[in-house]
């Protein structure tokens, strides 16, 4: 053999040395990223949970103050009415709504004063957010409807909420919690008797 045949494969020596060395990951280095990445997963995902609930219980009381307002407005718009008998009549009426922007379209039964999310049957339940909204009235008293209870309870109890709520023509937020004992989404409308009275209490 040629001394230049030797020298070439004393240049292939070291390059095979260099490819056996450049392996991947093994099997337990994997099994510890894993290991590492669920429980980063463990703590952070019910963080997240706990502030995605925390954000929707405060936009369900923060959407029954602007659905006490639009009944106020409701009210001081078609005096002869009272206040608004359905959801859809403080909304822009059944799907698909009209065009609020139309001004000969807002009547008493198309008030346009909240969205058609919320506005979307006559009594609820009406989603948006992780809650379900819902609204009753007494009976008429001379056409004039003379009062109103709206209602908020999470769509899945401590996983998209954690409070009930519900609002009289007082326009005071009363909630049911678990501070109260609340266990459970109520499911249904609240009358005006049951939301002032307990477990329910002024929202602080």
């Amino acid at each position: 053999m040629s001394i230049r045949a030797l020298k070439g494969q004393d240049r292939r020596i070291p390059e095979e040395i260099s490819m056996r060395k450049q392996k991947g990951f093994s099997l337990i280095e994997l099994l510890i990223v894993v290991a590492i990445i669920l429980i980063i997963a463990a703590i952070a995902i019910p963080n997240l949970l706990r502030a995605r609930m925390s954000a929707n219980d405060s936009a369900a009381a923060s959407t029954l103050r602007t659905l006490n307002t639009a009944q106020v407005t409701y009210s001081t718009n078609y005096p002869t009415i009272g206040f608004a008998s359905s959801l859809q009549e403080l909304g822009p009426g059944a799907p698909p709504g009209v065009d609020c922007t139309t001004p000969a379209l807002v009547t008493s039964t198309t008030a346009c004063l909240i969205d058609g999310v919320i506005g979307c049957n006559v009594g609820g339940p009406c989603p948006k957010s992780g809650y379900n909204y819902w609204l009753t009235t007494s009976a008429a008293v001379g056409n004039v409807t003379p009062d109103y209870t709206f209602t908020a309870d999470p769509i899945g109890w401590a996983t998209t909420g954690t409070k009930n709520w519900c609002s009289n023509a007082d326009a005071v937020i009363r909630v049911d919690g678990p501070s109260q004992g609340a266990a459970a989404s109520l499911g249904a409308a609240q009358t005006a008797t049951a939301c002032s009275s307990a477990p329910f209490v002024p929202a602080q």
